[in-house]
């Protein structure tokens, strides 16, 4: 394995996942309307967010650059890029629409459209890297658990708008 043809996708990957990462840190507002949701006894403690989704990033970070080294063509490579990017999108518009637009109503629907285009990279990076699939994993059960951490605040806070 030649390292130097990591450096250009690892870079460009990690570079995404950084940018999806701060702006979305910044999209993410914590301040008195969140804190005044009522939460179920099963949500994790606000701090354990920051870390999970950094592990998710980094991971994602690895699965772009491995998928797209592992693509056999240009076009493959390009579909592995429209397809995080895509993914990039429908997560920063899901922290806009529960935390910005104070809809935690529409985000969550908007969760399993973006579950949806996590399961379509899986299943694509499956047929290039199956190691790029697996570290998707994590992305996918986080983001399952949001899910249903959405739906029940949305329960027990609704209606909203």
């Amino acid at each position: 394995m030649n390292p130097g043809r990591w450096i250009l996708p690892g870079t460009i990957a990690a570079l995404a996942a950084t940018l999806t990462a701060a702006v979305g840190a910044t999209i993410t507002v914590l301040g008195p309307w969140y804190q005044s949701l009522e939460q179920p006894t099963w949500a994790p403690p606000d701090i354990a967010f920051g870390p999970a989704w950094t592990l998710i990033f980094a991971l994602c970070a690895i699965s772009g650059a491995t998928a797209w080294r592992a693509a056999p063509d240009r076009q493959s490579a390009d579909v592995v890029l429209g397809l995080f990017a895509l993914n990039g999108f429908l997560n920063l518009m899901w922290s806009f629409l529960f935390f910005r637009a104070q809809r935690p109503d529409w985000a969550a629907i908007e969760v399993w459209v973006l579950w949806v285009s996590i399961a379509v990279l899986i299943a694509y990076c499956a047929r290039i890297s199956k190691l790029a699939a697996w570290l998707f994993l994590p992305y996918l059960l986080w983001v399952s658990f949001a899910g249903a951490l959405n739906m029940k605040v949305v329960e027990l806070n609704g209606p909203f708008g």
